[in-house]
């Protein structure tokens, strides 16, 4: 679960990110961007999610939800402060494995400029094996 600071709530919000934000979609879901000009570092990054009945029954449309969730969890931390994600769910997500969601989450947010990756890479010091 994201921490409530970490949430958009407000329809407010979702409208705004939807309309002035940038977007970036793909097969099983489309990424709203907001970013803060300039960055405020004290402003955690948020997120929201759209998960309609076109995706499926209650049940599965919750589990949609949970997965997106905690994919985006796991990369609050990259997203530059003060930015707002509105990540819309389609209908091919409903059959999407996490790594399939986790794979269009990257490259979404790659393609809106954001940071994709969810850990950093160790550095290489040239050892060869």
């Amino acid at each position: 679960m994201l921490p409530a600071a970490a949430r958009l709530r407000r329809s407010e919000d979702f409208r705004a990110v939807m309309r002035r934000g940038a977007k970036a979609g793909r097969r099983r879901l489309v990424v709203h961007a907001l970013t803060t000009d300039p960055p405020d570092a004290a402003e955690a990054a948020r997120a929201g999610f759209v998960v309609s009945k076109a995706v499926g029954n209650s049940v599965v449309r919750h589990r949609v939800a949970r997965r997106l969730r905690h994919l985006v969890s796991a990369r609050l931390g990259t997203l530059p402060p003060g930015s707002s994600l509105v990540i819309r769910a389609l209908p091919p997500a409903a059959d999407a494995s996490s790594a399939e969601l986790g794979s269009d989450l990257d490259a979404s947010l790659r393609r809106l400029g954001l940071s994709g990756k969810s850990q950093a890479r160790p550095p290489d010091n040239g050892s060869a094996v």
